[in-house]
């Protein structure tokens, strides 16, 4: 049994941006996005190497959460293209045809529920595969019993690999984006701190409040020591701010059973019947697993 937990707004950005072809829905509305999706989503269900059993997909909807406000300048709905933007709640109903659990996030973050999942039933199930790219996602990340899956670049992270590809322990990881920031998530960072500077602190320290103020202190001596240390003692508390943006929640109020996640195949009559509202053809025989409600 494994729990396999996706990040639907990155996949539903990631279909967006394809270079597949545009699609219409008989209305006009642009579907292409929410088609995209459920068209990798099927490919998922259809993977004998990912042997999926239980599911959930998580959406932020709307983008903006309990972050911005504590800080302003983190992510929001603005900028997104509002051809895709519209398609936000027609990719959740995607989904649900499928069979498939949905997590509409509105106060929290798609992330949050993908993380309180992963707190919730590691314990319980052979494995947990995080889809997502999102570095912060990595904190998350134990062992080989938690672990975190890039599908487009067909990578899999375990700790090792976490470490590996960011240079610090999966506990770590909301401090080093505090220190580097983060621009998918607006989160700035420090002045002057790189990755080796951040690493090697974080290596040594662990945490942010354990790096002492003087650098004449530290255990280790990155470039610009003296520097950054200066940097650290007058922004510490803008750097506590950032690790808060970058810690995700794993207390999120999810109302399902491990159970109710199980996936028991494509329910037929409501997924033609979401085909034929979008008057699409080739996904109609596209599910090899049906069960009739």
């Amino acid at each position: 049994m494994r729990l396999h937990l996706v990040d639907g707004t990155y996949e539903l950005y990631r279909a967006h941006f394809s270079p597949r072809p545009g699609t219409h829905a008989p209305d006009g509305r642009d579907v292409k996005a929410t088609v995209g999706l459920a068209s990798s989503l099927l490919a998922l269900l259809h993977d004998a190497d990912e042997a999926v059993t239980h599911l959930a997909v998580a959406f932020d909807n709307p983008i903006r959460s309990f972050r911005n406000d504590l800080f302003p300048d983190y992510k929001s709905d603005e900028g997104v293209p509002p051809e895709l933007h519209a398609q936000f709640d027609s990719a959740e109903e995607a989904v649900r045809a499928l069979g498939v659990t949905v997590w509409s996030m509105k106060e929290l973050e798609a992330d949050d529920a993908l993380a309180s999942a992963a707190a919730r039933w590691a314990g319980k199930v052979e494995q947990v595969r995080l889809l997502t790219p999102d570095k912060d996602l990595g904190q998350c990340v134990r062992g080989r019993q938690v672990v975190q899956v890039d599908r487009k670049q067909q990578k899999e992270l375990d700790e090792d690999g976490v470490r590996a590809r960011l240079g610090v322990a999966p506990a770590s990881v909301p401090d080093l984006l505090a220190l580097v920031g983060d621009a998918a998530d607006g989160i700035p960072g420090l002045p002057g701190f790189g990755e080796k500077g951040a690493t090697a602190l974080l290596g040594a320290y662990g945490h942010l409040e354990a790096i002492p103020d003087d650098a004449a202190a530290w255990a280790v001596r990155p470039r610009g020591a003296d520097k950054l240390a200066a940097t650290l003692r007058a922004q510490r508390e803008d750097a506590l701010l950032y690790r808060r943006l970058a810690t995700v929640v794993t207390d999120a109020p999810l109302k399902e059973s491990l159970e109710d996640l199980a996936w028991t195949g494509v329910p037929r009559a409501r997924y033609l019947a979401w085909c034929e509202s979008l008057g699409l053809t080739t996904l109609r025989s596209r599910p090899k697993r049906w069960r009739e409600d």
